[in-house]
């Protein structure tokens, strides 16, 4: 069991809203309801030094200024600890129900 990934609530739904596209911090901010401006690049970093997303600097134009932005998009590891979080949580569910 210690090579199981675990991922957080968070690192639950930034997996899951990349699975369907690359994005900007602020867009998975956007995108969520739980997700806040203030933590959600900290979470970010830490997914990426962890090998579950990846992330790249975007192109920017050149009349544009300030620090350039980065998307992330989820990385073959990131997809295998989701599907397996996914996995933990229906066996857990179906678990609960024959409990009760």
């Amino acid at each position: 069991m210690k090579d199981m990934p675990r991922i957080s609530r968070v690192e639950f739904e930034i997996l899951s809203l990349l699975r369907a596209k690359e994005m900007y911090g602020l867009e998975l901010v956007k995108e969520s309801s739980m997700l806040k401006r203030g933590t959600v690049y900290v979470t970010l970093e830490r997914m990426t030094d962890k090998g579950y997303v990846n992330s790249r600097e975007a192109e920017r134009a050149p009349h544009e200024s300030g620090l350039p932005r980065r998307i992330y998009n989820i990385s073959g590891l990131g997809q295998r600890a989701l599907a397996a979080a996914q996995a933990a949580a229906a066996a857990y569910s179906s678990w609960e129900a024959i409990a009760q």
